[in-house]
């Protein structure tokens, strides 16, 4: 088991392997390219809007039918989507720029280890971007002013898939930058695979 660990450690140790370094210098353009399409899409149709409402969450703010949402949500005594309420879109942009910055120290000057930490730190942010995103959704439908002039009962908007609620269908789908944010973690896991080849044939040349 020590002699094992010891290899491990050996080979995470190992700089990265040149054909890995060189794909990982080309993996901050899918992050880049997040901040140029929407991450989510809320669309939502009913009898009176047959064509249907739209909100487009990017990784830094939230476009669409925002005011007839807002208009709608009244109504139901739910929170108004602003900047507010949608806090989270602050810290994202800072983290994907984080990730950006740390892709190109390895790249420059990492290890195999900074390749597995990396992969842990996108794991983390991708889990936790999710578990944000289902609890503000839960708030939203849960918090609902008992004054407002129609009386609904508390629910959980869809965070995935397709959901009724009241007189609404409403759809929640990624779009193109939750797109670009996988080709970023499935090259990542690429590159970290062919490092870790090349270092344990070295190691096993030795």
């Amino acid at each position: 088991m020590k002699t094992l660990l010891e290899r491990l450690d050996r080979t995470l140790g190992q700089p990265i392997a040149p054909r890995a370094r060189l794909l990982l210098l080309l993996l901050p353009l899918p992050l880049i390219l997040t901040f140029t399409a929407p991450l989510w899409r809320i669309h939502m149709v009913a009898p009176q809007y047959p064509s249907g409402l739209d909100l487009w969450i990017h990784t830094y703010t939230v476009d669409g039918d925002v005011q007839e949402v807002n208009t709608l949500n009244h109504y139901i005594g739910m929170h108004a989507i602003d900047r507010a309420a949608l806090s989270d879109l602050d810290w994202i942009p800072f983290a994907i720029g984080a990730l950006v910055l740390l892709v190109l120290r390895a790249a420059v000057l990492g290890t195999n280890r900074s390749l597995v930490d990396l992969l842990a730190l996108f794991v983390y942010f991708g889990v936790f971007s999710m578990a944000r995103f289902a609890y503000k959704l839960w708030v939203f439908g849960h918090d609902l002013d008992p004054k407002a002039p129609f009386t609904v009962e508390p629910f959980m908007p869809a965070v995935i898939g397709t959901k009724q609620i009241a007189n609404f269908t409403t759809s929640s789908t990624p779009q193109m930058a939750s797109a670009w944010l996988m080709v970023f973690g499935v090259g990542l896991i690429a590159v970290l695979v062919l490092s870790l080849r090349s270092a344990s044939r070295a190691e096993a040349a030795t």
